[in-house]
């Protein structure tokens, strides 16, 4: 809304020239974003509570969970709609690929919802078919995609200093330039990153504030990368794709990261909310489309690898069973295997949390050495 403001009346009134530097309207949409998270927590809590969204744990987790029962789910409402009130005053929503991952988060948050509606009222055991759910995570997955690269082009060359590449073409973090054209591989291939990245998220949020943390990270790393790589200077000296309007994905990721923080406050432990798949779905989602529209699918295994070894040992763990019928982990995903192992809750979150904040170093290190 603001960047609009500055397109009708910033010739007439040059303090509105303000309004049209990314590098405000990001800082701005991420305080913004955190404000809207502090004020409407209690608010949409109460509201919870008043509906009865509340979770049901699974018994056969740890036994230190069982006083869960009955905490309010469907807390990734207060990031969305956060997120959603920063985006609409600060985004430049005359960029098209800003909009689509706009709206394709709604989507994916919208597939949570509904899963969540029918676990928390309908008392649907285990919630949504999981053959539905993957079904509509495709078919969303598919939308995006082909949008996407219909509207950034299919073939759209684009040329600093001297390198040449397609849209559909896959880097590699730490090398110079693509590896590899994809071609018509790559519309499966980033549906596979964004439903598999939507499903890790989702097994990750296990503990108090352990997805949202390790969730805050990669969210930032990519808002930085998306300012650089939306700027041809700093594009160029890093010898990264530069792509034309990628900086504006940077306010979307600082309203997200905003929010995060926010939801964050009322998700530690002990957590008076859970995101649940309304919010776990929605931020995998969404990181996992990021990563396709900053050709960074590659990095995101280093950048979300904690997500990586959560989905990891589920289908270790699921695998050994059904081959050797013996499990490899006390219990999967792994954050639960490290509680029954005696270490508190509160240790295991803070230490996934600064395993992330090192993958985010390392991933930010790859913009320079190649």
């Amino acid at each position: 809304m603001f960047y609009w403001i500055y397109e009708a009346y910033g010739d007439e009134y040059g303090l509105l020239r303000i309004f049209s530097y990314v590098t405000f309207r990001a800082l701005a949409a991420g305080l913004i974003s955190m404000f809207f998270s502090f004020f409407l927590g209690k608010r949409i809590i109460n509201f919870l509570y008043q509906l009865k969204f509340k979770e049901t744990v699974r018994n056969d987790g740890p036994k230190s969970h069982e006083s869960k029962t009955g905490t309010p789910t469907m807390g990734g409402l207060m990031i969305i709609i956060s997120l959603s009130i920063s985006v609409i005053l600060w985004g430049n929503l005359n960029n098209l690929n800003l909009v689509l991952l706009f709206i394709m988060s709604l989507g994916f948050c919208a597939l949570g919802f509904g899963d969540d509606y029918m676990k928390a009222i309908m008392k649907v055991k285990g919630g949504m078919r999981a053959r539905t759910k993957f079904l509509i995570s495709i078919i969303l997955s598919l939308i995006f995609v082909y949008t996407y690269y219909n509207i950034t082009g299919k073939a759209n060359p684009n040329i600093q200093k001297g390198i040449v590449f397609e849209i559909t073409d896959l880097f590699l973090p730490f090398i110079k330039g693509s590896v590899l054209s994809l071609g018509w591989i790559a519309i499966p291939f980033a549906i596979l990153v964004v439903i598999g990245t939507s499903h890790a998220v989702n097994l990750t949020d296990g503990l108090d504030g352990l997805a949202t943390g390790t969730m805050l990270f990669p969210t930032i790393t990519f808002g930085i990368i998306a300012y650089v790589s939306g700027t041809p200077v700093t594009a160029n000296y890093l010898n990264i794709p530069y792509l034309p309007g990628a900086h504006e994905y940077s306010v979307f990721l600082s309203a997200l990261a905003g929010s995060l923080i926010g939801f964050l406050w009322f998700n530690s432990h002990p957590a008076q909310v859970f995101m649940g798949d309304t919010g776990s779905l929605f931020l995998g989602a969404t990181l996992g489309m990021v990563a396709i529209m900053l050709k960074k699918e590659i990095l995101l295994i280093i950048l979300g690898g904690v997500f990586v070894i959560e989905a990891l040992s589920v289908i270790l763990q699921v695998g050994s069973f059904k081959l050797r019928g013996k499990r490899i982990f006390r219990m999967s995903p792994i954050h639960h295997h490290f509680e029954l192992m005696g270490i508190p809750e509160e240790k295991i979150v803070i230490r996934f949390w600064i395993v992330g904040i090192l993958l985010a170093l390392i991933s930010l290190s790859s913009l320079k050495i190649q």
